[in-house]
């Protein structure tokens, strides 16, 4: 039996945290739960029987996905969904299991998902950009009051301190963390249109069973937005405006840390095969890296704000395409920033410049 072995690159710039809930197990268990809860909103809201739902949540309880036959599914339909329902109509059986996915579209299922999982996503961020601000906090308390020269257009400018140096750091992370937050409210929400994203593959009974699904996920309740995409969009875009302030302060400490500028010393810096006496400043370039990464992938998901009509199959697929490689580099970046911290000490360049 091979052996299976880790990814090299992704030990650099990968999260498995945030890699966790991106798999496809997390995906299933996301769509799988909202399955669940769709029945029995549509009990709450009288649309089925609470026979069907009970049965529903019955057989998803011990469901086990024949992954090959989704695999398949997947390839041929462009989407997991139906092969997923036909999984679970077989596992629920008769008389109830044509009451699965009642009245909902596969986008309904797999928006849903996404968004169930960012909601377990944006806690990672949000507990690594407390960290870190409390890190740099640390760091200014302790080697604040020293002096460093300022730079502008790279070229030696003024002498200011460290604590100024690293409010510089600091409070494009303090706005960052208020507006990640802040984001919730418009980001986590359900997704539930039907077909063609006005409800009305459940008669009468649509928005009620829309409120009762978002009440049953602990969701936020919206209107369809299958089409929609700004807020998912400008969710990336602000991930974007964090990784681009961590590659700053990697560019920054990376700078300082040249031999010639002596600012910034570095704790366990990366060794060289060849020249012993370096210390490389990995965790400050991957920053920089992750940032310019992130930024190309957020231009490329501002492609997929194009659907055409109701549904574009070439932008959802687009989406999913970019937006995991976003989420992850975010996570990895904000888990190198904090790594950073603890290797800086600052030296006193009083008497230089």
């Amino acid at each position: 039996m091979t052996e299976t072995k880790p990814s090299l690159l992704q030990s650099l710039v990968g999260d498995p945290a945030v890699a966790e809930h991106l798999s496809d197990a997390a995906d299933l268990a996301a769509m799988l739960r909202f399955e669940g809860a769709l029945a029995e909103a549509e009990a709450d809201a009288g649309l089925i029987e609470a026979d069907a739902a009970q049965a529903i949540i019955a057989a998803i309880a011990g469901f086990t996905p024949d992954w090959a036959d989704l695999a398949r599914g997947m390839a041929r339909d462009g989407v997991v969904i139906p092969a997923l329902v036909r999984q679970l109509r077989n596992a629920v059986g008769e008389p109830h299991g044509v009451q699965v996915h009642k009245g909902a579209t596969s986008q309904d299922a797999i928006d849903t998902a996404l968004i169930l999982r960012l909601a377990q996503i944006i806690p990672i961020y949000e507990e690594r950009l407390v960290a870190l601000q409390a890190a740099l906090a640390a760091l200014s308390a302790r080697d604040g009051a020293l002096s460093l020269m300022a730079h502008t257009r790279m070229q030696q400018a003024l002498k200011f301190t460290v604590a100024a140096k690293i409010r510089t750091w600091t409070e494009p992370l303090e706005r960052l963390l208020a507006a990640l937050t802040a984001s919730r409210r418009q980001l986590l929400v359900i997704q539930l249109g039907g077909p063609i994203g006005d409800r009305s593959s459940f008669g009468d009974k649509g928005d009620a069973v829309a409120r009762y699904l978002a009440e049953r996920l602990d969701l936020g309740l919206a209107e369809p937005w299958h089409a929609s995409r700004d807020p998912l969009v400008g969710f990336a875009s602000l991930l974007s405006l964090i990784t681009g302030a961590l590659g700053k302060f990697g560019a920054d400490v990376a700078l300082l840390a040249q031999n010639e500028v002596g600012a910034i010393r570095l704790a366990g810096g990366g060794t060289s095969s060849a020249m012993a006496h370096k210390s490389n400043p990995v965790n400050a370039e991957v920053l920089v890296s992750l940032a310019r990464y992130n930024a190309g992938l957020v231009g490329t998901l501002h492609q997929a704000l194009v659907h055409e009509n109701e549904r574009s199959g070439a932008a959802w697929t687009l989406e999913w395409l970019a937006l995991p490689q976003i989420l992850q580099t975010t996570g990895a970046s904000l888990r190198l920033a904090n790594d950073l911290v603890g290797q800086i000490g600052f030296e006193d360049q009083s008497r230089t410049g």
